[in-house]
Protein backbone atom coordinates (compact mmCIF):
# COMPACT_ATOMS: atom_id res chain seq x y z
CA UNK A 1 0.00 0.00 0.00
CA UNK A 2 1.11 3.56 -0.71
CA UNK A 3 1.35 6.71 1.37
CA UNK A 4 -0.03 10.10 0.44
CA UNK A 5 0.36 13.64 1.73
CA UNK A 6 -2.15 16.45 1.71
CA UNK A 7 0.17 19.13 0.30
CA UNK A 8 -1.08 22.70 0.28
CA UNK A 9 2.25 24.09 -0.88
CA UNK A 10 2.73 25.87 2.46
CA UNK A 11 5.91 25.63 4.52
CA UNK A 12 4.67 22.85 6.79
CA UNK A 13 3.41 20.49 4.09
CA UNK A 14 6.44 21.17 1.87
CA UNK A 15 8.82 20.36 4.74
CA UNK A 16 6.83 17.21 5.51
CA UNK A 17 7.00 16.17 1.84
CA UNK A 18 10.79 16.46 1.90
CA UNK A 19 11.02 14.61 5.23
CA UNK A 20 8.62 11.72 4.58
CA UNK A 21 8.76 11.37 0.76
CA UNK A 22 5.26 9.94 0.17
CA UNK A 23 4.43 8.29 -3.13
CA UNK A 24 1.55 10.70 -3.76
CA UNK A 25 0.81 14.34 -3.02
CA UNK A 26 -2.77 15.67 -3.03
CA UNK A 27 -3.58 19.35 -3.39
CA UNK A 28 -7.22 20.34 -2.96
CA UNK A 29 -8.63 23.39 -4.73
CA UNK A 30 -11.79 23.84 -2.68
CA UNK A 31 -12.38 27.42 -3.79
CA UNK A 32 -9.82 29.16 -1.55
CA UNK A 33 -8.48 32.48 -2.83
CA UNK A 34 -4.87 31.24 -2.98
CA UNK A 35 -5.61 27.95 -4.78
CA UNK A 36 -3.55 28.77 -7.87
CA UNK A 37 -0.51 29.76 -5.79
CA UNK A 38 -0.84 26.64 -3.62
CA UNK A 39 -1.08 24.38 -6.67
CA UNK A 40 1.94 26.06 -8.29
CA UNK A 41 4.07 25.59 -5.16
CA UNK A 42 2.91 22.02 -4.47
CA UNK A 43 3.40 20.98 -8.10
CA UNK A 44 6.95 22.36 -8.16
CA UNK A 45 7.92 20.60 -4.94
CA UNK A 46 6.34 17.30 -5.98
CA UNK A 47 8.20 17.44 -9.28
CA UNK A 48 11.53 18.13 -7.55
CA UNK A 49 10.95 15.23 -5.12
CA UNK A 50 9.52 12.80 -7.72
CA UNK A 51 6.19 12.61 -5.88
CA UNK A 52 3.16 11.85 -8.04
CA UNK A 53 0.96 14.93 -7.74
CA UNK A 54 -2.83 14.89 -7.90
CA UNK A 55 -4.97 18.04 -7.96
CA UNK A 56 -8.54 17.69 -6.70
CA UNK A 57 -10.92 20.52 -7.61
CA UNK A 58 -14.27 20.92 -5.85
CA UNK A 59 -15.46 24.53 -5.54
CA UNK A 60 -16.81 25.06 -2.03
CA UNK A 61 -16.36 28.86 -1.96
CA UNK A 62 -20.08 29.41 -1.36
CA UNK A 63 -19.79 27.80 2.09
CA UNK A 64 -16.44 29.36 3.01
CA UNK A 65 -15.83 32.05 5.61
CA UNK A 66 -12.84 34.15 6.61
CA UNK A 67 -9.62 35.23 4.92
CA UNK A 68 -9.30 32.17 2.68
CA UNK A 69 -12.77 32.69 1.23
CA UNK A 70 -12.53 36.47 1.04
CA UNK A 71 -15.40 37.02 3.47
CA UNK A 72 -15.68 38.35 7.00
CA UNK A 73 -15.01 35.71 9.66
CA UNK A 74 -17.83 34.15 11.65
CA UNK A 75 -18.48 35.14 15.25
CA UNK A 76 -17.35 31.57 16.03
CA UNK A 77 -14.00 31.99 14.20
CA UNK A 78 -11.02 31.38 16.51
CA UNK A 79 -8.68 33.03 13.94
CA UNK A 80 -9.38 35.19 10.89
CA UNK A 81 -8.51 32.50 8.34
CA UNK A 82 -10.85 29.90 9.90
CA UNK A 83 -13.01 28.17 7.28
CA UNK A 84 -15.72 26.02 8.90
CA UNK A 85 -14.76 22.33 9.01
CA UNK A 86 -11.94 23.00 6.53
CA UNK A 87 -9.62 20.18 7.58
CA UNK A 88 -12.50 17.73 7.66
CA UNK A 89 -13.54 18.91 4.19
CA UNK A 90 -10.14 18.69 2.52
CA UNK A 91 -9.17 15.41 4.23
CA UNK A 92 -12.42 13.88 2.98
CA UNK A 93 -11.90 15.18 -0.57
CA UNK A 94 -8.25 14.10 -0.67
CA UNK A 95 -9.16 10.70 0.75
CA UNK A 96 -11.89 10.21 -1.84
CA UNK A 97 -9.47 11.14 -4.61
CA UNK A 98 -6.76 8.91 -3.17
CA UNK A 99 -8.85 5.73 -3.17
CA UNK A 100 -7.89 5.01 -6.78
CA UNK A 101 -4.20 5.21 -5.83
CA UNK A 102 -4.60 2.54 -3.16
CA UNK A 103 -3.10 4.60 -0.36
CA UNK A 104 -3.31 3.30 3.19
CA UNK A 105 -1.93 6.42 4.92
CA UNK A 106 -2.80 10.08 4.32
CA UNK A 107 -0.33 12.38 6.05
CA UNK A 108 -1.33 15.89 7.10
CA UNK A 109 1.20 18.67 7.75
CA UNK A 110 -0.40 19.99 10.92
CA UNK A 111 1.94 21.21 13.63
CA UNK A 112 1.66 21.94 17.35
CA UNK A 113 0.72 25.60 16.91
CA UNK A 114 -2.30 24.69 14.73
CA UNK A 115 -4.14 23.90 17.96
CA UNK A 116 -5.57 27.44 17.95
CA UNK A 117 -8.57 25.84 16.23
CA UNK A 118 -10.20 22.50 17.06
CA UNK A 119 -9.48 20.86 13.70
CA UNK A 120 -5.75 21.38 14.18
CA UNK A 121 -5.54 19.38 17.41
CA UNK A 122 -4.35 15.78 17.90
CA UNK A 123 -7.76 14.66 19.15
CA UNK A 124 -9.41 15.88 15.93
CA UNK A 125 -6.99 13.89 13.80
CA UNK A 126 -7.48 10.77 15.93
CA UNK A 127 -11.23 11.05 15.43
CA UNK A 128 -11.14 11.70 11.70
CA UNK A 129 -8.64 8.89 11.21
CA UNK A 130 -11.00 6.57 13.06
CA UNK A 131 -13.88 7.64 10.78
CA UNK A 132 -11.78 7.16 7.61
CA UNK A 133 -10.45 3.77 8.75
CA UNK A 134 -13.96 2.60 9.62
CA UNK A 135 -15.15 3.10 6.05
CA UNK A 136 -14.38 1.26 2.84
CA UNK A 137 -10.93 2.31 1.69
CA UNK A 138 -9.55 2.03 5.21
CA UNK A 139 -7.33 5.13 5.04
CA UNK A 140 -5.38 6.06 8.16
CA UNK A 141 -4.83 9.80 8.75
CA UNK A 142 -1.50 10.67 10.38
CA UNK A 143 0.19 13.86 11.55
CA UNK A 144 3.94 13.14 11.81
CA UNK A 145 4.79 16.73 12.84
CA UNK A 146 1.95 17.45 15.30
CA UNK A 147 4.45 17.66 18.20
CA UNK A 148 6.65 20.23 16.41
CA UNK A 149 6.35 23.93 15.60
CA UNK A 150 7.19 25.24 12.12
CA UNK A 151 10.87 25.92 12.83
CA UNK A 152 11.33 22.52 14.48
CA UNK A 153 9.63 20.76 11.55
CA UNK A 154 11.81 22.49 8.98
CA UNK A 155 14.97 21.68 10.94
CA UNK A 156 13.88 18.07 11.49
CA UNK A 157 13.06 17.63 7.81
CA UNK A 158 16.47 19.03 6.74
CA UNK A 159 14.76 20.58 3.72
CA UNK A 160 17.20 22.80 1.81
CA UNK A 161 16.36 26.46 1.43
CA UNK A 162 16.06 26.23 -2.36
CA UNK A 163 13.13 23.80 -2.00
CA UNK A 164 11.55 25.53 1.02
CA UNK A 165 11.61 28.77 -0.97
CA UNK A 166 9.01 27.29 -3.36
CA UNK A 167 6.42 27.24 -0.56
CA UNK A 168 3.35 29.47 -0.73
CA UNK A 169 1.79 30.49 2.59
CA UNK A 170 -0.44 33.42 1.64
CA UNK A 171 -4.10 32.99 2.60
CA UNK A 172 -5.57 35.62 0.30
CA UNK A 173 -3.61 35.73 -2.95
CA UNK A 174 -1.76 33.61 -5.50
CA UNK A 175 1.33 35.70 -4.74
CA UNK A 176 2.44 36.68 -1.24
CA UNK A 177 0.50 39.70 0.03
CA UNK A 178 2.97 40.13 2.91
CA UNK A 179 0.34 41.05 5.51
CA UNK A 180 -2.06 38.13 6.06
CA UNK A 181 -1.54 35.69 8.93
CA UNK A 182 -0.05 33.11 6.54
CA UNK A 183 2.52 35.55 5.17
CA UNK A 184 3.33 36.81 8.66
CA UNK A 185 3.98 33.25 9.90
CA UNK A 186 6.10 32.57 6.80
CA UNK A 187 8.25 35.67 7.38
CA UNK A 188 8.64 35.00 11.10
CA UNK A 189 9.62 31.37 10.48
CA UNK A 190 12.18 32.33 7.83
CA UNK A 191 13.63 34.93 10.19
CA UNK A 192 13.90 32.39 13.04
CA UNK A 193 15.69 30.05 10.65
CA UNK A 194 18.20 32.77 9.90
CA UNK A 195 17.10 33.49 6.34
CA UNK A 196 16.10 37.09 7.08
CA UNK A 197 14.91 38.96 3.99
CA UNK A 198 15.41 35.99 1.68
Amino acid sequence: MSSGLLISGGMDSVALAFWKRPQFGYTVDYGQLAAEGEIRAASSVCQILSIQHRIIKVNCRSIGLGDMAGTPPSAQSPVSEWWPFRNQLIITLAGAGAIADGISELMIGSIRTDGAHCDGRPEFFRRISSAMEFQEGNICVTTPAIHLNAVELIKTSAIPFEILAWSHSCHVSNFACGICRGCTKHAETMSQLGYGDY
